[in-house]
Formats: C-alpha cells, structure tokens, sequence
C-alpha cells in the first residue's frame, strides 16, 4: 500500500492517490472530513485557517460508499487560490510578472525553513517555489490519506488517538492519561482548546501560546500517539526497514518541524537501570500473553508485542516569526531581516492531529504487508486467526 501527493500551499488543489486499499472498506468524505476539521482547530492558528474550510472530494476508487479495490483519489481543493491564480499560476506568462506579483517573490530565506537550501538545490531564485510545497498546507491531504488508513484500521478493532503533552516548556500531567481509553482521551481532548487531557496545564498553555503571539514569536512542544487493540508481532526483527518502531519514527519524523521523537519511556530510558525499563510478561487464559507495564511503548525488536504503542515527537517553533530574525537576501547578498508569510503562533495541537495520521498509515500498511488481502473480509479473517494463535502460542 501507498500513496502519493501532490499540490502546492496556494496552488488550486492538494491532491493524493492512494494504492493498495482492499476493496469493500468503508469511506466516505464525511468520514475524512471529520478529521480535516480538526487539524484546522487548535488555540494558536493563523488567519489561513479563517479562510480555508478543508473538506475532502473522493474523485476515484469508492462506490457507493465502499472501496473498490482500484487507486483511490482524494482531492482537496484550496480556497484561497482565488487571491493567487497569477502568481500561482500553471501556463508561462506572456508579459510577466505584474508589479504586485513581484512584490509577493521572495529572495529572504527565512532561519529554520527549507527556504535557502531549497533554493540552491533546485535552483530557484525566488523561494516562493520552496516554501509553496515545504509548507505544512500539504499536511491536509496526508490527513485525509491518514483518515482512510484509520477507518482500515477501526474495521479490525484498532483505535488510535493524538494529544499534545507539551507547550512552550509548560507539562501536561501525563498520569492524568495513563489509566484512560483511546476513546476516553478522545472524548477529553474534543473539548479542549489544544488538544490537552490536563485541563490545568492547558490553560497555562493557552497563556503561553497568547504571549508568544503578542511578542511577535512562536512556540513549539510534544505530542503524544497511542495505538490500542495492534496484535503482536506487526514488523519485524529480521531486516531494519521492516522494523515498525523504525518506520513510525520515520513517520513522525516526516512531519513538517518535528526534530525528535521517543518511543514509550523514550530518552528516560538512559537514566533508568534494565530493571525499571523492560516489561515483565505474563499469560492469562483471556488475555493470553501480556506485560505487566508497558515502558517499552508496545514495541520490541522491531515488532508490535500487542500492547498500547505509545509515541511521542517534538515540534520546533514555527520559523515563521512576526518579528523576524536576520538573513540575506540572496539577490543582492544584503544583510536583512527574513521575509514575514502568514503563518501560526503556535500549531501543535494541529500537528498532533497529523502525527496521528501518519502513524496509522503506517500501522495500517505494516498490517496489510503481513496479512495481504484484496478485500476486507478477508483481511478481518486473517488478523483474527492471528490473534488467537498469538494468545495460545
């Protein structure tokens, strides 16, 4: 299974194609579109996400509510193309640029983007032609994709969930989430204004995120993945890239301005002896084979133990900044301040949103290389003679 993007930040449309998809999964746009709202939400976003209303088209791959098995396309047209169709626009212009559009190039990289270093690689003199595909705006079509793979998974009775842990050096109480459900933290972060299962550190957090924003400045922090219901031994030990710890960090690591990511315990782990980190494992005839704790994040050797996978990643502040700091400009070689685009204070209650969906892209493509199927039916059948041989293995 995979897919394929594509679509620039103001162009008409985001796009994606997927492959792979058994056939009879259920999909609809208001499925997919339940999700794109909520990584529009969250305390700290911009004024884009005034003008932008996501939904989602399904333009190929479903009938009457059910795939089909062939590519699924998804499309997601941008709103505010209408204020960019000369800039942004796809035949070669006859006159060139106007004196407006010239003013909307951009020769100021900014400190922190893929600005400058895109440029010198594919050569362009106006950075409008990085920053249009590095910008998150593409994230919204890997959350549709994502929202597909979540209703795979949801169909074989696996749950995922995102929250954020973490704003501008201010802690969320993580015992408070410890004992919940996926669909009890759901219930919990639907509510709240960035996404936060501590209702006392969120408040804090909107403090904060209000205060950068007054000071011209952003903030990041960490969000949190969990995964319930994975049967056992998704991934494997036996070569590196089949390892699914791998390729979720992977996933994680993809999405625009996140520099870290842990697993479980994570980076505690180094000050912690063998004794306080791995997980006893115990048999009981309804569970089958558990552990008594789950440090380790329900990964092992590469491989699902059948516990909760927990993951976190770490989001950078946006380097967008109303108060810019210093760059060059590239055409002239002048010291100046970097270029200023619209952008948001703080967006990681939205990246928590998106780092929930490409991990279940992720689960949901590790279980379909194990258990191949061209329909669900079949797929459901697998991973339950799955689970009943792990519980008695």
């Amino acid at each position: 299974m995979r897919y394929l993007t594509a679509g620039e930040s103001h162009g008409p449309q985001l796009t994606a194609i997927i492959e792979g998809l058994p056939a009879q999964l259920t999909i609809t746009a208001e499925m997919i579109n339940k999700d794109l709202k909520r990584r529009q939400g969250g305390h700290g976003r911009g004024r884009r996400m005034q003008i932008e209303t996501d939904t989602v088209d399904i333009t190929s791959g479903v009938r009457h509510g059910k795939t089909l098995g062939s590519p699924v396309a998804l499309v997601v047209t941008n709103d505010d193309w209408k204020h960019w169709t000369h800039v942004m626009g796809i035949e070669p212009l006859e006159e060139g640029l106007n004196p407006e559009d010239v003013k909307r190039q951009i020769t100021r990289p900014r400190p922190g983007h893929a600005d400058l270093v895109g440029g010198m690689k594919y050569g362009h003199t106006d950075l409008r032609n990085v920053l249009e595909r590095s910008s998150a705006r593409e994230t919204t079509v890997r959350v549709a994709v994502g929202a597909v793979a979540k209703q795979l998974l949801s169909e074989l009775g696996i749950s995922i969930v995102s929250h954020v842990t973490e704003i501008g050096g201010i802690k969320a109480d993580t015992s408070k989430s410890a004992d919940l459900t996926v669909a009890q933290i759901r219930g919990i972060i639907e509510e709240d204004p960035v996404y936060c299962v501590d209702q006392e550190a969120s408040k804090l957090m909107v403090q904060a995120i209000d205060e950068a924003k007054e000071n011209g400045d952003s903030i990041g922090g960490v969000v949190e993945v969990i995964i319930e219901g994975m049967p056992a031994g998704i991934g494997s030990y036996v070569h590196y890239d089949r390892k699914l710890d791998a390729k979720l960090a992977m996933a994680v690591m993809s999405i625009n301005a996140f520099k870290g990511v842990e697993i479980g315990m994570g980076f505690e782990m180094a000050r912690k002896p063998g004794s306080q980190v791995h997980d006893e494992i115990e048999w009981n005839q309804e569970q089958g084979y558990i552990r008594t704790t789950n440090r380790l994040g329900g990964l092992e050797g590469g491989m699902s133990t059948g516990m909760p996978i927990v993951i976190r990643g770490v989001m950078k502040p946006i380097p967008t900044l109303y108060k810019p700091l210093q760059s060059v400009d590239i055409s002239t070689k002048e010291p100046f301040k970097a270029s200023i685009e619209r952008s948001d204070s703080c967006a990681v209650p939205a990246a928590s949103v998106v780092a929930e969906h490409v991990v279940a892209w992720e689960v949901a493509k590790a279980i379909l290389d194990k258990f191949h199927s061209d329909q669900m039916p079949q797929l459901l059948d697998s991973i339950n003679q799955h689970r009943a041989y792990t519980k008695e293995f």
